[in-house]
């Protein structure tokens, strides 16, 4: 069914409940006095977050969520039941727009983090209260205020301490399949990865990076073109990126093409992206093309821009003890917040 990340629902609280008009049979009170309830409260709708969901697919069949009305009012001062709430549950990460006006209502970003959408209708008021010396026998009561409706959008960023990006095929998959856990799909086609994968990098002093596997910019990606523009948006929260470089990647006209489209395009996303922590990773040292880019070039270029850079072969895992071992000292150093 796919990776969703952005959802629109219409979400409603329910109306109040009526009050009551009622009467106790009491001798020499007229009409027995008034004794009727107040209606219950209409039921309120709430968010929070919970990490038994990853995405917002539970959202696609289901776009409509209604809280309960509350239950009139009875006699002999019964107040009505209040409504049931109702209460939409979402990966952490994810943001809450207001669709008509598009205000940003919460981020919700901790576990278990929770607010009021939107508050249920006030129950009417029984006749009981509006008994005056003048008036010992109203006949009359309060309706219940109606519930509110809303239409909301729901945009999931993943949560993740690295972002790795690159173009399709530099070796993504593979390499977070190595560092990690995760199991991605893996080939030699492009755009093998159709949606972000998160994977955990544990360590031997027990702490722990979350790195995210974004699926692959092209040029124009900023503007739309290919999948990695639906995606830009997971890495806004990470704190450091990682560029894999496709070592064997034949460039057009300068030896850091490759590297330069992935830089305009996060620049053009987002300017405050572009001033996360970096390095890039020279993937594929161990294929032994006479195509591929000379790698001692290829670093004094990144090191003329002002980027370290780290060779590595994600397939044969050349490398990637001391790429974890950079990790480490960066999460040591708190280096790594978003």
């Amino acid at each position: 069914m796919g990776f969703v990340d952005e959802a629109v629902v219409v979400v409603r609280s329910g109306d109040g409940g009526k009050g009551c008009i009622s009467f106790r049979r009491e001798k020499y009170i007229p009409k027995g006095g008034p004794d009727g309830g107040d209606g219950g409260a209409g039921g309120n709708v709430f968010i929070r977050a919970t990490g038994r969901y990853r995405t917002l697919r539970h959202y696609r069949n289901r776009k409509v969520f209604r809280a309960s009305n509350g239950q009139p009012g009875r006699g002999q001062d019964q107040k009505g039941k209040n409504g049931v709430d109702v209460t939409l549950e979402t990966p952490p990460g994810t943001e809450v727009y207001d669709f008509d006006t598009g205000t940003l209502l919460v981020d919700l970003i901790a576990e278990n983090q929770e607010i009021l959408l939107i508050q249920g209708g006030k129950g009417g008021k029984g006749n009981q209260h509006f008994a005056t010396a003048t008036n010992r026998a109203p006949r009359m009561a309060q309706p219940g205020l109606p519930g509110r409706e809303r239409k909301i959008r729901l945009s999931l960023k993943c949560l993740a301490d690295i972002g790795l990006v690159g173009l399709p095929n530099a070796g993504k998959s593979t390499l977070i399949s190595r560092l990690t856990k995760a199991q991605p799909k893996i080939d030699s086609y492009p755009f093998t990865t159709i949606s972000p994968n998160l994977g955990v990098i544990t360590f031997e002093d027990g702490g722990t990076l979350t790195i995210a596997d974004i699926p692959g910019l092209i040029r124009g990606a900023s503007q739309g073109r290919g999948l990695g523009h639906r995606f830009l948006k997971h890495i806004e929260r990470t704190g450091m990126l990682l560029h894999v470089l496709d070592l064997t990647y034949q460039p057009g006209d300068h030896i850091l093409e490759d590297f330069e489209i992935l830089r305009h395009e996060i620049e053009r996303y987002s300017a405050a992206l572009a001033q996360k922590t970096q390095l890039v990773l020279i993937n594929k040292i161990d294929l032994d093309s006479p195509d591929r880019r000379d790698i001692g070039e290829l670093q004094r270029a990144l090191r003329a821009t002002g980027f370290e850079s780290l060779p590595i072969s994600a397939l044969r895992g050349d490398g990637l003890e001391t790429l974890k071992g950079v990790l480490s000292k960066l999460l040591k150093n708190q280096l790594l917040t978003g």
